[in-house]
Order: structure tokens, then sequence, then C-alpha cells
């Protein structure tokens, strides 16, 4: 009688462990799962923005392009046409003038682009991060169960293992941590 009350007691305190590391793994993922969409929304946003810097940027490229074909042209005509040559100086005159701002804002547009490119590898290593915590935290919450439905410890130790290695991503997402998992990334991608 003694040894069942004792069993039943182990058993209690084995699913009253599992039941809290559920708990603390769900709160985790919940979390992280709130992060990463909002990562995934800012990731697009900058993704639409960068396609749009890039498409000014080739849009001041060809307007550029156009006034140095102008100017050619205005050069050419004033030696063709050494009389018209006067006339046409403060067309060239223009024109140089915005060589220089088509140059000036297609340059500008160039760096606004790239460093909008540049914030999206950040978030996209950011998300990754979270999505390696997220399968890391779901495979804790498998072993977790596994303990109760088999009332063996050593499950729940993988449970808390994994859940370790979870946390640990988590907070890497959360703080912006730069862990080097290129290896991971590209092993499960």
């Amino acid at each position: 009688m003694e040894v069942e009350i004792s069993v039943e007691a182990e058993k209690k305190r084995l699913n009253s462990w599992v039941a809290l590391t559920v708990v603390l793994l769900s709160v985790l993922m919940g979390l992280g799962k709130l992060k990463d969409d909002n990562i995934v929304q800012t990731r697009q946003l900058q993704k639409a923005d960068a396609a749009d810097a890039w498409s000014e940027y080739q849009a001041k490229k060809i307007k550029l392009h156009l006034a140095e074909a102008s100017l050619r042209q205005a050069e050419m005509l004033a030696i063709a046409n050494p009389a018209s040559a006067a006339a046409l100086k403060p067309q060239q005159q223009q024109l140089k003038h915005e060589l220089e701002r088509y140059k000036q804002e297609s340059q500008d547009l160039q760096r606004k682009a790239q460093a909008k490119e540049q914030g999206m590898e950040t978030l996209n290593a950011r998300h990754d991060l979270f999505d390696i915590s997220d399968a890391a935290l779901s495979i804790a919450v498998a072993c977790a169960a596994v303990a109760a439905l088999s009332a063996n410890l050593l499950p729940l130790f993988a449970a808390w293992g994994f859940g370790a290695a979870g946390a640990l991503f988590w907070l890497a997402g959360f703080a912006g941590w730069n862990l080097r998992i290129e290896w991971l990334v590209s092993l499960l991608g």
C-alpha cells in the first residue's frame, strides 16, 4: 500500500513538472510568435520600400541618360550650326544643371535602397532565430508529453534540453543577438 502511494506521489510530481514545463514553453512560444509576426510584417514593408527605392533609382537613371543624350544633341547641334550656338547655351546650362541634380538624386536613392536591403537582412536573421526557437520549443513540448505518458524522467530531461535551446534562440531573437546560425538555417532551409 505504501509503495502504491509512493509511486502515485512520484507520478503526481512528474506530472506537475511536465505541466509547469509545458506552460513555460507555451508562453515562450506564444510571445515568440507575436514578435516573429511583427518582424515578418516589418520585413514585408521594408521589402516594398526597397523595391520602391530601386524603382525611383531606375527612373532617375533613365532621366540622367535622357539628359545626357539631350546635352550631346544640343552640343552637336551647336557644332553643326554655329549660328545657333549662342541660342543653345541656356538649354545646355539647364541640361548640365539637371545632370548634376539627377546624379546626386540617383546616388541618394541608391544608398536609401541599399540601406533598406541591409535592414531586411537584419530582420531575416532575427526571423530565423525565432523559427529555430519555435522548432526547439515544439520538440520540447512533444518530449514533455511523452514524459507524462510514459511516466519517465528521461523525456522530461530532453524537453528541458530542447526548451533551453529554444529559450536561447528566443532570447537572441528578442535581443537581436547575432548568433552565427547560417549553417543551421542552410541545413534546415
